[in-house]
């Protein structure tokens, strides 16, 4: 067998076969930000139509939070339960239903119900492909991997835009809805015809392991407390741009609605280019000084210095400037999210992994529904200004995390 067709004695699977998993859960995850910015993106439509308030749209947004906030413990356990071909596959069946299910809604609090239920639903994608590279992928390529996954999330921002526009211009605001949820099913085919049962087992479950580790022993360890605030301090930023930047861009830049169809995928964009070249750079660094643990804090020094250039965002004199600003800022967080991702794996086995990001999870769905809800306040008796510089001051928070209590990175003896 050639190189790239060997199969890895601590797998069972080829390089060829990893990689094409990783381009799936990568296309997953595409999918689910398409159906979950849909909303984001008819936000500005859909609150002229029918007379909400920046407060009463930060509630529907929010609702998607707590719905998040509830679900990311138990769908840590649902992954390692059963997981991650039969896990993910049925997310994202659930999630495309109440995603198409938004064209019969007719008022704010049925917006408010089916956000929570669909927040649910989405939370367990990440913890999905988290849990999957850490059992598929060495340290060397965990975090290309990593990238290669979380870049879909951008890619789906990137689509977006342009597709939900498009179609409100063509059928109507409910197809918006409707269209992109019926479309994603199709994924299933390929991801259950290239995840086998047995293949999952191997590289990504380790349930008999797994089931001796208790939530409590999780909890006082101090690497699950590093990461947990890793996504504390560095979820909000993602869900403040992926809710407010089309409202941010339309109330504060002035842009028409088809302005913003063409324009508004350009910082996803920088995002999802973020996470492929800073995983390449990470994982550069790890073969170059032959450390983990250096070349993982240099990747995350690195990308929370480009974060917190959000705090200058409102001084931008021009459009153009502006969003080269959030583009930098978004190249920076989503360099943070494949540098994370490979570090779950560094520190953890797969076997503990779905709960562990999912107590990480809960912590950044918290902040991001407190980060919600604030936003729509502020903008409402204030501006967007406050916002973005709170923006910039979370990544250096999250960067103390790193050196002060996730501290040295490498495997944690309490999962061995």
């Amino acid at each position: 067998m050639t190189p790239a067709k060997t199969k890895s004695a601590e797998t069972g699977i080829s390089t060829n076969q990893r990689w094409l998993i990783a381009i799936l859960l990568s296309a997953s995850i595409s999918i689910n930000l398409v159906d979950r910015q849909v909303l984001n993106v008819l936000g500005p439509v859909l609150r002229e139509t029918n007379h909400w308030t920046a407060t009463q749209f930060a509630w529907i947004a929010s609702a998607f939070q707590v719905g998040m906030l509830v679900g990311q413990v138990p769908a840590g356990m649902f992954m390692d339960s059963v997981g991650t071909r039969a896990g993910l596959a049925t997310i994202l069946v659930i999630w495309s239903a109440l995603g198409a299910g938004h064209a019969l809604l007719a008022s704010l609090l049925g917006f408010i119900v089916l956000r929570f239920f669909m927040g649910m639903a989405q939370c367990g994608n990440y913890t999905a492909g988290i849990k999957a590279i850490a059992g598929l992928f060495p340290a060397a390529t965990r975090s290309s991997a990593g990238g290669v996954f979380n870049a879909g999330a951008q890619l789906g921002s990137v689509i977006a835009p342009p597709l939900v526009v498009a179609i409100l211009h063509a059928y109507g605001w409910r197809m918006a809805f409707v269209i992109p949820s019926v479309v994603g099913l199709v994924w299933l085919l390929p991801w259950l015809a290239n995840f086998p049962g047995k293949q999952e087992s191997q590289a990504a479950t380790g349930q008999k392991a797994g089931a001796t580790i208790s939530f409590s022993k999780l909890l006082k360890n101090r690497k699950v407390v590093g990461l947990f605030l890793i996504r504390v301090f560095t979820g909000p930023l993602t869900t403040f741009y992926w809710v407010w930047l089309p409202q941010y861009l339309k109330s504060e830049r002035h842009m028409p609605m088809a302005m913003i169809g063409l324009l508004a995928w350009v910082p996803y964009l920088a995002g999802a280019t973020g996470n492929v070249a800073g995983g390449l750079i990470c994982d550069r660094l790890v073969k170059m000084l032959g450390s983990v643990d250096k070349a993982r804090k240099i990747g995350f020094t690195g990308a929370f210095i480009l974060s917190a250039m959000s705090a200058f965002v409102p001084m931008a004199p021009s459009i153009p400037i502006a969003l080269g600003l959030i583009s930098l800022v978004l190249f920076g967080n989503q360099w943070v999210a494949a540098t994370y991702i490979a570090t779950v794996g560094d520190t953890f086995p797969a076997h503990v992994a779905g709960r562990v990001n999912g107590l990480a999870g809960f912590g950044d769905s918290g902040a991001a529904l407190i980060a919600v809800l604030a936003t729509g306040v502020i903008v409402d008796h204030y501006s967007y200004t406050p916002v973005f510089i709170a923006a910039g001051t979370l990544p250096l928070m999250a960067m103390a995390s790193v050196y002060f209590v996730l501290r040295r990175i490498e495997p944690e003896p309490i999962a061995v």
